[in-house]
């Protein structure tokens, strides 16, 4: 797929009928073709250059990069200023907003700085918790939850306001999302707090790791049947994928990983194989095929970590961009050498 007016690298597009946003992810969900959006994984670094090498893994594979937002509370470069260096040279980035570390002055400010820099997709997440992390000392914040801020962005776009009352000039234009994880109990509770992200503004969902396809049929089906896959309270569903690298450290995931899970016959596939990383990719592979003729499922979020490498592979086996002109926001990105002439 390819836009006739797709732009050069760093100018946004025009805003079509109906979208909230500027951004290529929209466009690729509205116009019903399936999407693939991966996490990049932000350095402990100050270069740039840092950003644009794990960018460039990507290159023709995926509509848009997530950066991530101190995952699991360790500290990295923030996620707000990867989009910033991805913005710069065309790529698509998600931001993440982790209500963890910042109270709503803050946040809103955020909003507001990412969409001026040209960020179209903003991922609303409540964070977790810093005991999980490197920094268990430090203090979290929590002033609002994933649902109070998907309404405060909601209300800067459409009603060109601060929670406060007070008027923004210029209102950002932004496309929301927010995390899902329909594969742990209790499921019913899970299906009902989706229907409530999307009621508090989330137009798209990714979701936790996906290995059960099962479950996650009936988590489609009960999606549909709060009809949230179609008509005006439609939202578009990316379900989480990755490979596997060795059975131990499948197990280990499912047993230490809170929200993961990883059915036995998974494991027992990875620790019969002769090739376990190799397996995982396959299997991964044979999950992204299996999705993506679930009805309401509009694209997969691939989390590979620490095998981002394997992502091109993943996708290009899985066929899923057949028929599609590939596309590489990263052919203009500054080289080292390039950098130090400038």
């Amino acid at each position: 797929m390819k836009f006739d007016d797709e732009p050069v690298p760093g100018y946004p597009l025009p805003i079509l009928p109906g979208h909230t946003s500027p951004g290529r992810l929209e466009r690729v969900l509205r116009a019903g073709v399936f999407a693939v959006t991966a996490e990049l994984d932000p350095p402990d670094s100050a270069d740039p250059e840092d950003v644009y090498k794990r960018a460039r893994i990507f290159d023709g594979y995926v509509d848009a990069i997530n950066a991530t937002d101190g995952s699991g509370a360790n500290c990295h470069m923030s996620s707000i200023a990867v989009c910033a260096l991805l913005t710069r040279i065309g790529y698509a980035p998600v931001m993440q907003i982790s209500c963890r570390d910042k109270n709503r002055i803050a946040i809103q400010g955020d909003i507001l700085g990412g969409a001026a820099m040209g960020v179209a997709n903003m991922l609303c997440l409540s964070g977790d918790g810093v005991q999980s992390g490197d920094h268990p000392q430090a203090k979290p914040v929590f002033d609002l939850d994933c649902m109070s801020l998907l309404n405060i962005g909601r209300t800067l776009r459409d009603e060109h306001k601060f929670q406060s009352g007070r008027k923004v000039t210029f209102a950002p234009r932004v496309f929301f999302g927010a995390a899902a994880n329909p594969f742990v109990p209790p499921y019913e509770w899970r299906a009902e707090r989706i229907a409530k992200k999307i009621a508090a503004g989330a137009q798209f969902l990714q979701t936790q790791y996906c290995y059960d396809v099962p479950r996650l049929k009936s988590f489609m089906q009960q999606m549909e049947d709060l009809g949230l896959l179609e008509g005006p309270n439609k939202a578009f569903f990316l379900i989480g994928v990755g490979p596997l690298r060795t059975a131990k450290a499948a197990d280990w995931m499912r047993t230490n990983v809170p929200g993961i899970h990883i059915p036995d016959d998974v494991v027992k596939r990875m620790a019969g194989a002769e090739k376990p990383a190799a397996e995982g990719r396959q299997i991964c592979i044979d999950l992204i095929q299996e999705i993506k003729d679930i009805k309401g499922v509009s694209g997969v979020h691939v989390m590979a970590y620490r095998q981002e490498e394997s992502v091109a592979e993943i996708i290009q086996k899985s066929g899923v961009l057949q028929g599609r002109v590939p596309w590489y926001p990263g052919r203009d990105i500054p080289t080292n050498t390039e950098k130090e002439t400038t």
